[in-house]
């Protein structure tokens, strides 16, 4: 009797691989037209991974000071017009960064056409601001969040004590020392390429899928799922609120958004934007 079932399944399962097939030609392209229920045009966001210019040193990852990129030599200025011309083939209509509210960026951006913070190293000044002002746009959004830790951790202090026991991005895994290894080369290969290369080659979708590989290791094998759990909370939660903030911004189909941020968000708010029924994720490497 279970013999018989599963050869109708299977029956039934090939003939419509087959009728699938048959159709996907004419019929996928079919899809995205006037009887669709999903929209043809959606807003366009502009995703830009970058390092941290000024290095805080807060990230997992701590560049040597041999590596480190100095933004303000006159040979980087020369690089970074380029890499903002470049960006400004997008033509967006807002900016978003990241920064919390209270970093009160728009209020910057107004000293910042008064001649303010110009020698700042942040990206969020060299990138953001400077292409608000040659743009005219009078408003930077502020999307970055925090994760629901902070909140959560106050009901159940003890129970977070115990979750983040040894989640501090230190393992002998080796996959994740294959990762430090990584990152060490391309601090040294930032040093050596003209900064719009090094944006076109850390944007693409091979290094934000090869980048996302990096939570997955190491930490993420603690005992217990305590890792996955850690993630989810952490690191995931905070992206998602992101995106949310994002949403929040978003007005019609018509806006075109750039958003700066760290390019370790890049993987997780890429798989977002290229998901959801609201936005066209535009490639890095594709303006014109």
């Amino acid at each position: 009797m279970k013999n018989k079932i599963f050869n109708k399944l299977a029956t039934l399962s090939f003939l419509l691989l087959m009728y699938v097939s048959t159709i996907s030609a004419q019929e996928n392209k079919s899809l995205w037209l006037s009887g669709s229920p999903f929209p043809q045009k959606r807003a366009q966001v502009l995703f830009v991974g970058t390092f941290h210019f000024h290095y805080p040193g807060l990230d997992a990852h701590v560049t040597a000071d041999r590596d480190k990129v100095d933004v303000l030599s006159a040979s980087r200025q020369k690089q970074l017009t380029a890499l903002v011309k470049y960006i400004e083939k997008f033509k967006p209509t807002k900016i978003a960064i990241e920064a919390v509210p209270e970093w009160e960026a728009t209020s910057k951006l107004r000293a910042y056409k008064s001649g303010s913070h110009r020698l700042e190293r942040d990206e969020r000044y060299q990138l953001g601001m400077r292409i608000a002002s040659e743009l005219k746009l009078d408003t930077i959004y502020s999307i970055d969040d925090h994760s629901m830790v902070s909140e959560l951790s106050k009901i159940n202090p003890d129970y977070f004590k115990v979750l983040f026991k040894d989640y501090d991005y230190k393992s002998d895994d080796p996959y994740a020392k294959m990762y430090e290894r990584w990152y060490k080369a391309e601090d040294s290969l930032r040093g050596k390429t003209s900064l719009l290369d090094f944006f076109k080659y850390t944007n693409s979708k091979m290094h934000h899928q090869l980048g996302h590989g990096a939570y997955l290791v190491g930490d993420f094998k603690l005992d217990n799922k305590r890792g996955a759990d850690a993630l989810a909370i952490n690191w995931y939660s905070r992206n998602l609120r992101i995106f949310r903030n994002l949403q929040n911004i978003t007005e019609s189909s018509n806006d075109r958004i750039l958003v700066i941020f760290g390019n370790g968000h890049g993987s997780i708010l890429r798989q977002l934007l290229e998901s959801s029924p609201e936005y066209e994720f535009v490639e890095f490497n594709s303006l014109k």
